[in-house]
C-alpha cells in the first residue's frame, strides 16, 4: 500500500494542462503564384496600354504633322487648334445644339429599326411560310443602298424630320434582320433536341433556349445598325438640314472655318464611340453565360 501511494500523487501532481491554441499566421504568397499574379497583371496592363500608345502617336502626328510643315496647316489644323475650336463650340452652346439634333434623329430611327426588325427577323427564322412570303421583298430592297434612296425619301417625305428618321430606320433595318435571322437559325440542334426532350412547348422554348442563344448574333447586328445609323444620318444632314453633326460639317466647311469642320468630326467619332460602349455593355449584360475575353 506504501508504495501505491507515492504512484498515485505523482499521477495527480502531473495532470494535463490545457492547450492554448497559437495564433493562425497568415498564409503567405509562393513565388510561383507570385509569378502568375505578376505575369496576369502584366498582361492586362499592355492590354489597356497597347490602345492608348496607337491612339497617343496617332494624335502626336497630328499635331506635329501640320507645325512641321508636312502638310499644310490652313487644311489640316494642329491637334490642339482643333481641341481649342471644339471647346468654343461646347461653351457658346452650339455644339450641344447640333449633337442633341443628330442625336434626336438617329435615336428615333434607330429604335423603330429595333422595334421593327427583330420581331420580323424572328418570324423569319422561325416560321417557314412567313419567310417564304417576305423573302423576295426583302431580298430586293436589302441590296439597294440607303443613301441612293435619299432623293426618294425626300420627295415623298418631304425636306423635314420625317425623311431623315425613315432613312436612319431604313439603313438600320437589315444589318439587325439579317443578324436576327441568322442567329435563330444557327442555334445548336443538340440544345433544342435537349429542351424538347425535358418537355418544353414551343413558346418556352423560344424563350428559355432559341431567344438567349441567338442575342450575340442579335447584338452584332445592333452595332452594325448603330454606325449605319449615325453616318447615314450625317450625309442626310449634310443634303438638307438646318442643324446637326452633318450641318455643322457642311456649313464650317463652306465658311472656311476649318477648325470647327473637324471639331463636328471629332464629335461624331466620340458619338459612335459611346453608342458603341453601350451597345457592349448591354451585350454582357444580356449574354452573362458567356464567357467573355
Amino acid at each position: 500500500m506504501s508504495s501505491a501511494v507515492p504512484v498515485l500523487e505523482k499521477t495527480a501532481g502531473h495532470r494535463a494542462e490545457p492547450k492554448t491554441s497559437t495564433p493562425a499566421r497568415p498564409a503567405r504568397v509562393r513565388p510561383a503564384q507570385a509569378s502568375r499574379l505578376l505575369a496576369a497583371a502584366v498582361r492586362l496592363g499592355w492590354r489597356l496600354l497597347k490602345p492608348t500608345i496607337v491612339i497617343a502617336l496617332f494624335l502626336a502626328l497630328w499635331e506635329s504633322a501640320p507645325r512641321v510643315g508636312l502638310v499644310d496647316e490652313v487644311f489640316l489644323p494642329p491637334f490642339s487648334v482643333v481641341v481649342q475650336a471644339f471647346a468654343d463650340l461646347v461653351a457658346s452652346g452650339e455644339m450641344w445644339e447640333h449633337v442633341s439634333t443628330s442625336l434626336t434623329r438617329s435615336l428615333s430611327g434607330f429604335t423603330l429599326a429595333l422595334l421593327v426588325a427583330i420581331p420580323v427577323g424572328i418570324g423569319i427564322a422561325w416560321y417557314r411560310p412567313v419567310a417564304e412570303f417576305l423573302n423576295p421583298i426583302l431580298e430586293l430592297f436589302r441590296n439597294t443602298a440607303a443613301l441612293a434612296l435619299l432623293p426618294v425619301f425626300v420627295l415623298i417625305l418631304g425636306i423635314g424630320e420625317t425623311s431623315k428618321v425613315a432613312l436612319v430606320l431604313y439603313a438600320s433595318f437589315f444589318p439587325i434582320l439579317l443578324n436576327t435571322i441568322t442567329g435563330v437559325r444557327t442555334v445548336d440542334p443538340l440544345l433544342i433536341k435537349s429542351a424538347v426532350s425535358l418537355g418544353f412547348g414551343p413558346l418556352r422554348l423560344f424563350q428559355k433556349v432559341v431567344l438567349p442563344a441567338a442575342v450575340p448574333s442579335i447584338f452584332t447586328g445592333v452595332r452594325m445598325a448603330a454606325a449605319s445609323s449615325i453616318l447615314v444620318l450625317i450625309a442626310a444632314e449634310m443634303v438638307g438640314a438646318r442643324a446637326g453633326l452633318g450641318y455643322l460639317i457642311t456649313a464650317a466647311q463652306q465658311n472656311f472655318q476649318i477648325p470647327n469642320m473637324y471639331a463636328g468630326i471629332l464629335a461624331i467619332s466620340l458619338l459612335g464611340l459611346t453608342f458603341n460602349w453601350i451597345l457592349v455593355a448591354l451585350e454582357r449584360r444580356f449574354s452573362r453565360w458567356r464567357n467573355h475575353s
